[in-house]
């Protein structure tokens, strides 16, 4: 697909993987409109790509839903056009479902659910005007499979790949795309900065970077693909663990040890590069 002078709307995009997105389709000439509670953050990326492209920001909390109305109007008038929504701002409220506080449960399904649903609804009347309208959205391995210690999240992200799916079929034949992308660890502060409440088995899997997931995202626009797991063995893997629990509940404690391995690894590598700054 050709991104010049297309408009898209990224949310969570000061940084990680919104950031990285946001620089690919700067570098391809689209239109921006970054979305994130961070005024701040949100103002330093969009001066690093203003040389690149037209960038405008809106500071909100994508769970306000009269927000995400605004958001569209604002980048309907700054650039005439909307025609793609990447669905990217996550929350985690990370332990047992019993420890931790039930707002802080809401505002995962909140976030990570309930905000892609509506932003995608606002988004249709927008995408119909477009020739190649696509809504994408950033899900997660988590949501493909059975995680404990992480329920709600689990549950959020399997939510999201189901109304991806559900979304995807009921605009077969409209020129929308909708597409979903389902990464394993990806290296960003979203897990990076919090790895000791961060479960073992998360990080068993090759970790990911921003690119690597924004460039996903970039293809998933206009190919014929609705799901990308990464990287695609985890994905094999995920999908044969969703078909059979049990073996799931077999290889978690191997997985479990693995994931200890290499977070000691990125832990030592973290000290080291602290270290020598």
């Amino acid at each position: 697909m050709i991104f010049k002078d297309k408009t898209v709307i990224i949310t969570g995009g000061s940084e990680g993987i919104g950031a990285a997105t946001a620089r690919m389709f700067a570098e391809a000439g689209a239109n921006l409109m970054l979305v994130a509670r961070n005024k701040k953050n949100l103002e330093a990326v969009a001066e690093e790509l203003r040389d690149k492209t037209k960038v405008e920001i809106f500071a909100m909390d994508v769970s306000d839903a009269d927000a995400c109305i605004d958001v569209f109007k604002k980048a309907k008038f700054e650039f005439g056009r909307v025609d793609i929504l990447v669905n990217n701002a996550g929350y985690n409220a990370r332990g047992l479902v019993e420890e931790v506080g039930a707002t802080e449960l809401a505002k995962v399904v909140d976030v990570n659910l309930r905000a892609p649903i509506v932003l995608s609804r606002i988004a249709l009347p927008y995408l119909r005007e477009s020739a190649e309208g696509a809504i994408i959205n950033v899900g997660s391995l988590a949501g493909r499979v059975i995680y404990p210690g992480a329920a709600v999240y689990s549950a959020s992200k399997a939510g999201l790949r189901s109304f991806s799916l559900a979304l995807s079929e009921e605009l077969r034949g409209t020129g929308i795309k909708i597409g979903l992308i389902s990464p394993g660890p990806v290296s960003t502060a979203f897990i990076m900065d919090d790895m000791d409440k961060v479960s073992d088995i998360t990080f068993s899997q090759p970790m990911s970077s921003a690119e690597e997931i924004a460039q996903i995202v970039l293809d998933l626009c206009g190919n014929n693909i609705r799901e990308e797991a990464v990287p695609k063995r985890s994905g094999v893997l995920t999908t044969v663990i969703g078909l059979v629990p049990w073996l799931g509940r077999l290889l978690r404690p191997r997985l479990e040890r693995k994931g200890q391995r290499m977070k000691k690894q990125l832990k030592a590598e973290a000290r080291a590069a602290a270290a020598g700054d």
